[in-house]
């Protein structure tokens, strides 16, 4: 055990000084057209969008359920939501920018304004959570028992790691 822990410190030792050699190298030698342009913002980096990052993540998923040729009907179905879905979200990214270059900087949002944007967003996102489990219900139906297993990790995986983090938290005014 020892002998594991202390080539694993190692290893993640040796990784770190690498990666700090690279950084340092890149630093050391900036591009002079990127250092001349306004720096980068996050739209700019690789799989920045949610259009990019989609193809891997289906792809990630369809590899670890291991999707027979029985179950690709569910599988389109599902995929072709999760595509949907990214195009909008990219969409609305996209006029929410556009939004904020048009408008001049106005006050803030009064009380009631602030509860009926929450309101309209909170729809629209059961909205999308509907149409998810519809087409999430017939995928799931279709899998073997070990599939529903990795299923339940890996289709929605933000919705798990959550469980015991928000002890406390929004509990009131009184928060410490």
């Amino acid at each position: 055990m020892n002998k594991l822990l202390s080539s694993t410190l190692i290893s993640a030792c040796i990784a770190a000084g690498t990666a700090s050699v690279a950084i340092a190298q890149t630093a050391a030698n900036p591009d002079p057209a990127s250092a001349s342009a306004p720096r980068a913002g996050f739209a700019h980096r690789a799989f920045a969008r949610p259009a990019e990052r989609v193809e891997a993540r289906l792809a990630y998923i369809k590899t670890a359920l291991k999707i027979a040729d029985a179950q690709q009907p569910q599988w389109n179905a599902y995929a072709d939501l999760v595509r949907k879905n990214a195009q909008e979200m990219e969409q609305r990214f996209k006029s929410r920018r556009s939004g904020k270059a048009e408008r001049p900087q106005r006050e803030r949002a009064n009380a009631i304004e602030r509860l009926e944007r929450a309101q309209s967003f909170h729809a629209e996102a059961i909205t999308r959570l509907n149409d998810l489990l519809a087409v999430e219900k017939p995928l799931y139906a279709v899998l073997s028992p070990e599939q529903q297993k990795v299923a339940d990790v890996v289709l929605n995986p933000r919705h798990g790691s959550k469980r015991g983090h928000s002890r406390g938290r929004h509990e009131g005014f009184g928060r410490g």
